[in-house]
């Protein structure tokens, strides 16, 4: 890999925790808004937040993670979903794991009237680990086109 290639890909993989970290404060609103204003339970709560995030993270990924990527075909946006998809079912049971290990209403830090309970340490904890799981299958799916043209100049 070259000295450009390796800086092309720090950028990337830079913009793509930033991305993630909004998306995850995103995510993290709408599940505290759904349990502690409108009283869903948190495995209720949890699929409406990702797929909140989801959409979020999809704009922001063709349009600013992996420029480019937003011409890209049926194909590679059925990828995007089907990768989500199976990223929402990873989010969704590691927090039921997460939330029946743990609870969810424990009240782990109040620092200026604001609480952390637990369930959103157990947010955290899903999200990173369906991080990994989204940068590596996205980059694949979105990227899939431009390489494909770059074989083709070749």
């Amino acid at each position: 890999m070259s000295e450009q290639q390796k800086k092309g890909r720090l950028g990337e993989v830079i913009r793509f925790v930033v991305t993630g970290g909004v998306c995850f404060l995103i995510e993290q609103a709408v599940l505290s808004l759904l349990k502690e204003i409108f009283g869903l339970d948190v495995n209720i709560g949890t699929p409406i937040a990702f797929l909140v995030s989801v959409v979020a993270n999809y704009l922001l990924c063709v349009k600013w993670v992996f420029p480019g990527a937003d011409g890209s075909g049926g194909k590679t946006k059925a990828g995007f979903v089907l990768t989500s998809g199976i990223g929402f079912f990873l989010n969704w049971g590691i927090m039921a794991l997460l939330t029946a290990l743990f609870g969810q209403d424990s009240i782990l830090l109040t620092l200026f009237g604001i609480q952390l309970k637990v369930y959103h340490l157990n947010k955290a904890i899903a999200t990173l680990l369906v991080m990994i799981w989204n940068y590596f299958t996205k980059r694949l799916i979105l990227k899939q086109k431009s390489r494909r043209q770059r074989l083709c100049l070749w």
